[in-house]
């Protein structure tokens, strides 16, 4: 019984404020996650932008390979799917009036020479995993990646979300993960954002309304068929 004074639920994912946390666990009837469970077959990892060139610009992308190959791991076991995606945008006019003329040519020649989408070297990835690119920030939005077909044609019904960077490229797949009917799920140890606190805010936002948030360590437990609350 929770004493008098004491939030009903407390997320793990600290960085989500309580008192959001208690407004969406009232609005949901006691329910602290919008996805309490997760059916192996049916569950995809996708890993977005982990490439050397996104790597290499990001001071703490090194801090997501544990968390990643250890989902990566489990979801395999669990016979889900793990996929990867990169991008490699058709020009750099693409991107030019958001990031400047300078930053935006650096990105579309990471593409031509290809850091753009090999993958770092810290991951552990295996045959079977699913290797995509995508033309623009979203891995499902329609027309920059085959990403969604391609779980659909293995039954995927739960996306997890893991990679660089929450705030754009993650963000901007979760949700449109969500809107094309996939139950999606935002792993916050397996997510680095920009500065300004944008990591906190995409993720805050994202449980409010759009999906799911949890650490990987609840992942790996759901994925073991171990039940949480």
């Amino acid at each position: 019984m929770t004493p008098a004074g004491a939030p009903a639920a407390v997320h793990p994912c600290v960085l989500i404020p309580q008192g959001l946390v208690d407004k969406v666990v009232a609005r949901r009837g006691g329910r602290l996650h919008m996805h309490p469970t997760l059916d192996g077959p049916r569950t995809a990892l996708v890993v977005v932008d982990l490439d050397e060139d996104s790597c290499a610009r990001s001071e703490t992308a090194t801090t997501l390979y544990e968390p990643v190959n250890a989902m990566a791991a489990a979801v395999r076991a669990a016979g889900g799917t793990v996929a990867f995606a990169t991008s490699c945008i058709p020009s750099p006019d693409t991107l030019a009036a958001g990031l400047g003329e300078a930053l935006a040519a650096s990105y579309y020649e990471a593409g031509v020479t290809g850091a753009a989408t090999r993958l770092a070297a810290g991951l552990d990835v295996r045959p079977e995993d699913l290797r995509v690119v995508k033309a623009r920030a979203s891995a499902f939005f329609p027309g920059n990646c085959d990403l969604p077909d391609r779980l659909r044609e293995r039954g995927i019904e739960h996306v997890l979300i893991a990679g660089l960077a929450t705030n754009i490229c993650c963000e901007s797949s979760a949700r449109d993960a969500g809107e094309g009917g996939f139950r999606v799920t935002m792993v916050c140890d397996a997510l680095v954002g920009n500065a300004w606190g944008l990591h906190e805010a995409s993720l805050a936002t994202f449980f409010r309304i759009f999906g799911d948030v949890r650490p990987s360590s609840e992942i790996l437990a759901l994925l073991a068929g171990r039940s949480l609350p």
